[in-house]
């Protein structure tokens, strides 16, 4: 047990020093990466969408899925969430280059 403990924290600083990333760090990028790509493909963005794009793209969206409209409150929830996450990408693109 032992032995398993002490390959695993080796295997993770040699991570750390390969990639300047803990393996729990790049595991949250993967997950947070597959939700950006389906909120992009739900609102029909590109990956270099700016926030003129992502807000009209989330407008013509909601016209189509509004419960007013023949959609469902889950539809527009979803709407909802994908334009957050992609402004939120946005907000921390700026941060970084900032």
């Amino acid at each position: 047990m032992g032995r398993i403990l002490f390959f695993a924290i080796v295997a993770c600083v040699v991570l750390r020093m390969a990639t300047g990333k803990w393996p729990w760090e790049l595991w949250a990028a993967s997950e947070r990466s597959q939700d950006e790509a389906q909120a992009r493909a739900l609102l029909g963005v590109n990956r270099n969408a700016t926030r003129d794009d992502i807000t009209e793209a989330h407008r013509r969206l909601l016209i189509r899925v509004h419960p007013d409209k023949g959609g469902s409150n889950e539809a527009v929830h979803q709407a909802n969430r994908a334009r957050d996450l992609l402004l939120a990408r946005l907000a921390r693109a700026e941060t970084e280059q900032a």
